[in-house]
């Protein structure tokens, strides 16, 4: 919805870091989190969620169909884990991960395939932009699963570092069109974007990071996908071909690949 507003990628971003960060303000300077955190970890926390990341997410939409990024965000998610957690920290995929990887992979594929079918046009701009994405993403799930990042330290980076570092650009610099869009749109947006995947969104993951573990954390948000293509049907009329519900078919089997080997260990 955000994507068919008047709204800008950069309102929504400031919309985004801004309203969580007011509401979590009290409880950071209470718990002063950054005392159990080095400079360079709250950087790359800080970095990983921070304004690029979003931006990417929300160029995204302003390309692609909403399905895709539920497909290219949360169905690479798996592979982009196992990737970053192999080369950042050595841990080693086992081999039904690599086999649900690249079942992931051949799904990703077919929805390529499936765009260029129906001639979406710079679709393949968006679809970039959610990979990219991903990457960031993988990285924070990754980082925090070893180095056991808590709560409190993820709404400090998170929130209110990156609404200090973006919202002071944002409103000097960057475009607005807040004044064109109307009430509704932004309230909308206020509610949505200030709490639920910056605030809930983030702790669920976080949570489950740290308990069940990245791999398979990124394989259960790969689900994803298919209840994005439903929603983004209902809602926006955008509707995939063929090859991409087959897709989801695909990137469903890949989930259960992947996370029935780390629920059997």
């Amino acid at each position: 919805m955000g994507a068919l507003s008047p709204l800008t990628v950069f309102d929504l971003a400031a919309i985004r870091y801004g309203v969580s960060a007011v509401l979590v303000l009290p409880v950071v300077l209470w718990l002063k989190p950054w005392r159990d955190m080095s400079v360079q970890r709250i950087a790359v926390i800080t970095t990983l969620l921070g304004p690029l990341y979003i931006l990417l997410v929300f160029g995204g939409f302003k390309f692609a169909p909403a399905a895709h990024g539920g497909i290219y965000m949360n169905g690479a998610l798996p592979v982009v884990t196992l990737g970053i957690a192999w080369l950042w920290f050595s841990e080693r995929p086992t081999s039904r991960q690599i086999i649900g990887s690249l079942v992931v992979i051949i799904g990703v594929v077919m929805v390529i395939a499936d765009t260029a079918q129906i001639k979406l046009g710079n679709a393949w701009l968006g679809d970039g932009m959610f990979l990219a994405a991903a990457v960031f993403f993988s990285g924070y799930m990754v980082a925090s699963r070893v180095w056991g990042v808590t709560i409190p330290q993820l709404l400090l980076c998170s929130s209110v570092l990156n609404a200090v570092l973006f919202v002071p650009i944002w409103i000097a610099f960057l475009p607005s069109e807040l004044g064109n869009a109307s009430t509704s749109e932004i309230v909308l947006q206020i509610v949505y974007q200030g709490i639920i995947p910056n605030l809930i969104g983030l702790l669920l993951v976080t949570y489950a990071v740290r308990t069940i573990g990245a791999p398979v954390t990124s394989a259960f948000m790969a689900a994803v996908p298919g209840l994005g293509a439903f929603l983004s049907l209902v809602f926006l009329g955008e509707a995939l071909g063929p090859l991409g519900w087959f897709a989801l078919i695909l990137l469903t089997l890949g989930i259960v690949l992947m996370a029935l080997k780390e629920r059997t260990v």
